[in-house]
């Protein structure tokens, strides 16, 4: 068996194959496996890969027919969820997702840990973090910068 990915987000979407597409030109996902409902009209399962790592798809489906979970919409809106992507450029990933819809809730900004982070909500309701590692910083080193980070937010 190949354990590569022994912990696999699945994200329920109001759209999944519209989100799909999203994920295909915001983050360069690959497409794996798709298998529609039999009404073929909603994703029952799809895969994007990222970087070698998977993430399930699946559009919402009532309790009758074993749903279990929610869409931000349905919930009314946010999640309790945030992913993050180690990314090359954030800048410009994010310049990709608002082109292709995504709002920003944190602009690209470098940050205490040595990261540009930034965040942003796709239009399915999800929230991404996104961060560009710029250098690596020891304990110690990120104790006392997010220390100075937190005196300046006061």
């Amino acid at each position: 068996m190949n354990r590569e990915d022994q912990f696999i987000p699945h994200l329920c979407l109001s759209d999944g194959l519209a989100a799909l597409e999203f994920y295909k030109t915001v983050f360069g996902a690959e497409e794996g496996h798709q298998m529609m409902a039999p009404d073929g009209k909603r994703l029952m399962h799809g895969e994007i890969i990222v970087d070698g790592h998977k993430c399930f798809l699946s559009d919402e489906f009532g309790q009758a027919e074993g749903g279990s979970v929610k869409t931000p919409q349905t919930l009314g809106g946010g999640t309790c969820v945030r992913i993050t992507l180690m990314v090359d450029n954030a800048d410009a990933l994010v310049a990709r997702a608002v082109a292709a819809g995504a709002q920003v809730l944190m602009p690209v900004q470098d940050m205490f840990w040595g990261g540009r982070y930034g965040k942003i909500l796709d239009p399915f309701g999800h929230e991404w973090g996104i961060n560009q590692q710029l250098k690596e910083l020891s304990a110690d080193e990120t104790k006392a910068a997010a220390a100075e980070f937190l005196a300046q937010s006061k």
